[in-house]
């Protein structure tokens, strides 16, 4: 049966970034919607970006176009403003699907969630900016979060990518509620994802072990495999999609 997926990106990204994935969503006959949040798109103001001005324009995207029985999907930091949308939209929800995402709890920001020594890079990054954004150096992207890509790739991938709104990493949600709400949900992980190391701050099982009873779907590839898998990660978010 045909689905409604709403794609959510990751930090520095947009939502064309979805577009080698959605490709193969629509040719089995889904529909599929790829918002680029606030802050994100070309030309976009960051200084003042806050996460919760990322929750309400998702939640108003959603509302706008008068989605219903949605898939809603987050990649990586895109889990807190899914998650911070899931809240209101909940009637509007039939999964939600976190993709090598992070699923935050009340109080908790990325910088929390994150390796302190990222932490500690981002910081830094975001008070050298001229807009205090934060923008992922090359050679961590190339090695950790695109690794399964050629040089040239990256090369073309990586200029292509807005820098993130620091507000957007620093500041935690309110999600009281989100738990009791208990919405049907997935993860799905990258095979070969190193953008959060392994062990105490890696994507599992801490992320999963938040979501009583979902499923754990793999999927080949990187951080980044909306580009360099992007058919085998669709067919793991239509497995996600199902439960």
């Amino acid at each position: 049966m045909p689905k409604t997926f709403v794609l959510v990106h990751g930090a520095c990204h947009a939502g064309w970034t979805w577009s080698p994935v959605a490709k193969y969503l629509r040719a089995q006959g889904h529909r599929v919607f790829m918002p680029t949040l606030p802050g994100l798109g070309a030309g976009d103001d960051k200084a003042e970006v806050r996460l919760t001005d990322s929750v309400d324009y998702l939640v108003d995207y959603v509302r706008k176009r008068d989605l219903t029985d949605i898939v809603l999907v987050g990649h990586s930091w895109g889990g807190f403003p899914v998650s911070g949308a899931s809240v209101r939209l909940a009637t509007r929800i039939s999964r939600l699907v976190y993709w090598s995402a992070f699923v935050p709890r009340t109080g908790e920001s990325l910088l929390d969630l994150c390796p302190p020594a990222y932490a500690d890079m981002f910081r830094a990054l975001a008070d050298a900016s001229t807009d205090n954004s934060v923008t992922f150096p090359f050679e961590v992207f190339s090695a950790t979060f695109m690794q399964d890509a050629t040089p040239e790739t990256q090369s073309l991938v990586h200029p292509l990518l807005e820098s993130q709104p620091f507000y957007t990493m620093s500041e935690p949600l309110d999600l009281d509620g989100w738990e009791r709400l208990q919405l049907p949900s997935s993860y799905v992980l990258s095979e070969d994802d190193l953008a959060l190391p392994p062990g105490e701050f890696g994507w599992a099982p801490r992320f999963p072990e938040r979501l009583p009873g979902a499923p754990v779907i793999h999927t080949p590839g990187s951080h980044e495999c909306q580009f360099t898998q992007p058919e085998p990660l669709a067919a793991a978010l239509v497995e996600a999609a199902a439960g």
